[in-house]
């Protein structure tokens, strides 16, 4: 709909809303977006989306069955009971308890560890579970040595292997459990086509599936029905939503030649389409692709941990060489081989397998209790990097539904709530989006509506009733031609300002007019504000014209704005901006955002908007309050400034353990007992759980983070 044009849905058409299925969000809330990353590369790299949330289960399952094999292991180890100074049952059978039990836990529990060190061998990259499976192989093959009496008993690290592959268990399933995903972009997206079309044969119509669409079909899409292919109007008239594909709040008239497009809405009125593409041609395939490319094409950065691990493995493989070989020289094989196995299982840190997962795990969970879903824990890592915001317009700085935002009576003896009670009066029957905003707002201000009688509607005109004795005309330009009468010297204005001008006939006469705009949220502002105050751009991006754009621009104190942007411009929107060396977070809601959101390095879906949307972006906001974006940096400074801490921790715990597990103090007597090295290794995973939970402290609520 042009901005003069007002169209109604007459008192006989059904309403345009029946069988249009609102967007909502469900369980897409939870659904992986463009950074998706599978947490175990154990079971051989990336998980896919279908495969997600079994790995989930399978660990939650295997850590609860490994902790329970693990009380015995640990309880009847000889070398632990050793350490903590209780006596063993003096039985046969007691030995081997251990051993046994142990090598159930290494060859079960550990085997997503020993399949990821082995991809991770595969690929020259060691990382976390490298570092791991060394470990417990080390401490598995030495435990044997030991039990048969082949190496020294101090080399017994059964309990040791039982609680480092349980540790490990669970902070991978915290890990994963916080990354699960439950739907796909790609699937929201075809979801916008109807199960079926109306196809014409003859005087008739069959009802067959859009896929079975040929070009030259033509189809009747019905008020409130959506089109199943793109194509061209041969038959009728009607205010097409295309809010979902295109961005643009306001229904836009179509009528005969003029083109529509697969996934969009005819809000009022119903026409005959004849089809011009299907398939893989059509507008919507477009912006499959255009997400699916923007999605492959995002860099997968490795997690902080694993550069951690990889690090670690190097060291503690030098370490291990290095003390294999001095021990050596001194003529001390036997003691070579017990501190090189210490060295090598010591360096595998309980504390940095949950370091990451940890602060993910509460980092989420007091995001959700805020509002603020993350699905993508590398979006929620690179929120802290972002120095550009940019903003789509419709449904996120704004309402997305007009609103009425002027009064102008011209007759003296109406004053400006009179003007909007007779037209609320003209349009309580209609079902238009335009009327409804304009009884919505007679309804706030508690005005007295008078019933009408001889409702008429004419689409591209306006509406005609009987109130409170007067006939009542809504509409515009339109209607004052067809009526004679003068527009307004402030509808030029208005129209200006990207506005939408209805004007008002009382018997025949101008008596005002009603200014009626896409409702800029009041919490915008604050948003925009607090994004500057942080040294942040803030961009907009819009399908609305410029003067729609530059209006909301002025009004917000936007930096840069993009008005009448396409959803293929829309991607290269970000990655142009991208190009310039800025770090984009993309904040939207419709179809049109999906490429930008999978593009953006983080993307941000507000929580009211499609499956699309929602399951394009890293972060979802549940709410549409925009400030949350300001909940979402401070979350992601505070959850990066906790992992830091744990990674220096853990990793430090490491860095000072292993020479001194080396023996590096040795010349001065001193070199760290494996118990003493087993007690400070539960001590650094005590720390950074508590660490961890100091986040909890943090107040993500949009009114304390402006406030902060």
């Amino acid at each position: 709909m042009s901005q003069h044009d007002h169209q109604h849905t007459p008192l006989a058409t059904p309403d345009p809303h029946a069988g249009h299925t609102p967007p909502g969000h469900g369980d897409a809330s939870l659904a992986h977006g463009a950074h998706d990353h599978a947490a175990m590369s154990g079971y051989g790299g990336h998980a896919g989306h279908a495969g997600h949330g079994h790995h989930v289960a399978q660990f939650r399952r295997l850590f609860w069955i490994m902790l329970i094999l693990a009380m015995p292991v640990v309880g009847f180890s000889s070398m632990f009971a050793l350490i903590l100074g209780y006596p063993l049952p003096d039985a046969a059978w007691v030995a081997w308890v251990s051993p046994v039990l142990g090598t159930v836990m290494y060859v079960w529990g550990g085997a997503p560890f020993l399949t990821g060190a082995v991809s991770e061998l595969r690929a020259r990259k060691p990382g976390m579970m490298l570092l791991i499976g060394l470990a417990i192989t080390v401490a598995f093959v030495a435990s044997w040595g030991a039990t048969l009496g082949i190496l020294h008993h101090e080399l017994d690290f059964w309990w040791e292997l039982a609680l480092l592959i349980v540790i490990m268990l669970l902070g991978h399933w915290i890990e994963m459990r916080s990354l699960a995903q439950t739907t796909s972009a790609l699937d929201s997206l075809a979801a916008l086509l109807p199960d079926e079309a109306e196809k014409v044969q003859g005087d008739t119509t069959v009802t067959v599936a859009p896929a079975d669409l040929q070009v030259g079909d033509v189809v009747v899409v019905r008020p409130g029905g959506r089109v199943p292919a793109d194509g061209r109007i041969v038959q009728g008239s009607a205010s097409m939503d295309e809010s979902m594909i295109t961005g643009e709040s306001r229904p836009v008239r179509r009528s005969d030649g003029d083109p529509v497009v697969a996934g969009t809405v005819a809000t009022d009125s119903g026409v005959r389409v004849q089809i011009t593409a299907v398939g893989d041609d059509t507008a919507l395939a477009g912006i499959q692709r255009l997400v699916a490319e923007a999605q492959n094409s995002t860099s997968r950065a490795q997690r902080l941990a694993d550069r951690a691990a990889g690090w670690l493995f190097w060291f503690a493989l030098v370490a291990a060489a290095i003390t294999a070989v001095v021990w050596t020289i001194f003529g001390m094989p036997d003691e070579a081989v017990i501190r090189t196995i210490t060295v090598l299982v010591i360096a595998c840190p309980h504390a940095l397998g949950l370091a990451i997962p940890l602060v993910v795990s509460i980092a989420t969970e007091r995001a959700a209790h805020a509002g603020v879903l993350v699905k993508d824990r590398l979006a929620l890592e690179s929120m802290r990097t972002v120095d550009t915001v940019l903003f789509d317009k419709t449904g996120t700085l704004t309402k997305g539904t007009p609103a009425v935002t002027g009064i102008h009576p011209v007759v003296p003896a109406i004053t400006a709530d009179e003007l909007l009670a007779l037209a609320a009066a003209a349009e309580a029957d209609s079902e238009h989006p335009l009327a409804r905003a304009i009884v919505t707002a007679a309804k706030a201000k508690q005005l007295t509506v008078a019933p009408s009688t001889d409702f008429a509607s004419s689409p591209a005109v306006g509406v005609r009733a009987r109130a409170d004795g007067h006939t009542i005309h809504v509409g515009g330009p339109h209607m004052l031609e067809q009526e004679h009468g003068a527009e307004l010297p402030v509808a030029e204005q208005w129209r200006s300002e990207g506005a939408i001008i209805l004007h008002v006939l009382v018997d025949g006469k101008v008596a005002g007019a009603l200014r009626l705009a896409d409702e800029i949220r009041p919490e915008s502002r604050q948003a925009v504000t607090g994004l500057h105050d942080r040294g942040v751009q803030v961009v907009m991006i819009t399908g609305d014209a410029e003067a729609v754009a530059q209006a909301v621009a002025n009004e917000l104190g936007i930096d840069r704005f993009f008005a009448g942007v396409r959803p293929e411009d829309k991607a290269s929107t970000v990655k142009a901006l991208q190009a310039e060396g800025r770090k984009v977070a993309m904040i939207g809601d419709g179809v049109n955002d999906a490429p930008a959101l999978a593009q953006a390095d983080v993307g941000i879906a507000i929580g009211a908007g499609t499956d699309v949307a929602i399951a394009s972006a890293g972060v979802i906001l549940a709410s549409d309050d925009p400030r949350s974006v300001l909940s979402v940096i401070e979350l992601s400074r505070a959850s990066y400034r906790k992992m830091k801490q744990n990674l220096w921790w853990a990793a430090g715990y490491n860095l000072i353990s292993v020479p001194l597990a080396a023996g590096v103090l040795a010349p001065i007597g001193f070199v760290l007992p494996m118990s003493v090295g087993a007690i400070l290794m539960s001590l650094s995973t005590i720390v950074v759980a508590l660490n961890a939970q100091l986040l909890r402290r943090l107040n993500l609520n949009p009114d304390a983070v402006i406030r902060g």
